[in-house]
């Protein structure tokens, strides 16, 4: 099941990022006293007891303002409201009902959309003289919160996400989901009407025709995959108001749910910086990853010219060393099988879960090769490895200092690793335990 999204509105200047930023845990959305310095959106997934979901922070909306930065942050709140399952729209409690509130909440009760007053800056005693007035609003009873402080926020949080699912209630697809990504016109609509052997999606050469995410099943060798084909990320520069901007959220919120994610790439092009942005989403999202370089058939090539291309991919994107890499043309087909026999192998590695008996044989060995490293005389210990989890494989080490393992050793743990069970497209996870000393259970020696 897709997860749901909670989108922040309101005019310039009343503490919508810095509810964001508090809501996410971490400084994500820029802030300052400058009304309309955020003019796009940003996205985080964030979570509130036991419900996950998207959190979007729009920019300042006037409806009034002819400015061209207003209209296209009025075009993405249109599309926001069609596409989100709540909305929080937050007013300056100190400044009072202001004319544009009015103006908004005019907006606001047109829509379907679950919408949440959430009245700031409440720990100041003219918001709570002022918060009555809110009522007048028309959208039901007004939260007062401090987005600075915290104050309020959880109960604007228990009455954002009252009606979504909990995470332990959420759906899971016994198919495999594959989502397409990157950047416009690479082919992503392309090898989905290949694959699916229909015109299922717009295939045109101007970027951007898909706007949303479009979901195909496909069957092969006795297997399910839900194809997601979602529109191509480009850079903010490039990117028109309207409903492109918010498409951005769709691919991310589709990423969310994947199995394994596909990066599409334009063999003419080459990679690109806004590949490595697009494909490092799903990195930070430990998902399972392949690289599928589109347009093969149209690159005159040489000897060596499927290796260079790999090498060149390897250089631009460092980080992502474990997906595979293969070379298509979802115009003639050409490896199409091939592509979808590397996907079934990805899935099951992304699934794969090494017995502990294994794991730590591989372990004590890769010890031996190479001891860990010390530092002012203490030298590290790793005492024993287990499995903890899949999708991705999550492996905790017992250790006597998490602080003696550096980088380094644990990226040499993980090759050691993989050169027993490749685990081919999909990232591994170390995590470091100190180990109790038996001594300090039973309190100290006598």
């Amino acid at each position: 099941m897709e997860m749901p999204i909670i989108s922040i509105i309101g005019r310039p200047n009343v503490g919508k990022s810095t509810l964001f930023n508090k809501i996410v845990g971490r400084k994500v959305s820029i802030t300052e006293d400058t009304p309309g310095v955020t003019r796009d959106r940003i996205y985080q997934p964030a979570t509130w007891l036991n419900y996950k979901f998207l959190l979007v922070d729009t920019g300042g909306l006037d409806l009034k303002d002819e400015d061209i930065f207003m209209s296209s942050i009025k075009a993405q709140i249109d599309i926001a409201l069609e596409t989100s399952d709540v909305v929080i729209f937050v007013v300056d409690g100190a400044e009072g009902v202001n004319p544009t509130d009015r103006e908004i909440s005019n907006f606001l009760r047109k829509t379907k959309t679950k919408v949440v007053l959430a009245v700031n800056k409440y720990d100041s005693k003219i918001t709570k003289d002022n918060i009555y007035d809110f009522y007048e609003l028309g959208l039901g009873e007004p939260i007062g919160i401090s987005a600075e402080q915290g104050t309020g926020v959880g109960d604007l949080l228990d009455e954002a996400v009252d009606g979504l699912t909990p995470v332990d209630e959420l759906e899971e697809d016994d198919n495999i989901r594959v989502t397409l990504i990157g950047k416009p016109n690479v082919g992503k609509s392309s090898l989905l009407n290949y694959l699916t052997g229909e015109n299922r999606s717009i295939v045109t050469n101007i970027p951007g025709t898909t706007r949303d995410s479009i979901d195909s099943l496909i069957k092969y060798k006795g297997n399910e995959y839900i194809f997601v084909d979602t529109a191509g990320l480009r850079k903010k520069k490039k990117i028109v108001p309207g409903v492109e901007r918010y498409s951005v959220i769709r691919t991310l919120t589709a990423i969310e749910r994947s199995n394994v994610c596909v990066l599409m790439i334009d063999a003419l092009e080459g990679v690109t910086e806004q590949d490595s942005k697009i494909v490092g989403y799903a990195h930070d999202n430990n998902k399972a990853i392949i690289i599928a370089v589109n347009k093969w058939d149209a690159l005159e090539k040489e000897t060596k010219t499927m290796r260079n291309f790999e090498k060149k991919i390897r250089e631009e994107l460092p980080f992502v060393t474990y997906a595979p890499i293969v070379f298509i043309s979802a115009k003639t087909g050409q490896r199409v099988n091939e592509f979808l026999d590397m996907i079934e192998l990805v899935n099951n590695n992304y699934n794969h879960r090494i017995q502990t008996g294994v794991l730590n044989d591989i372990l004590n060995k890769a010890v031996l090769m190479n001891q860990p490293p010390s530092d002012k005389g203490k030298r590290g210990k790793l005492y024993y490895g287990s499995q903890v989890s899949v999708r991705p494989p999550k492996f905790l080490l017992s250790v006597n200092d998490k602080e003696l393992f550096h980088f380094s050793y644990l990226r040499y743990i993980e090759n050691q690793i993989r050169d027993t069970y490749s685990f081919d497209g999909t990232p591994i996870i170390l995590e470091l335990k100190n180990r109790v000393s038996p001594r300090a259970d039973k309190g100290p020696k006598r």
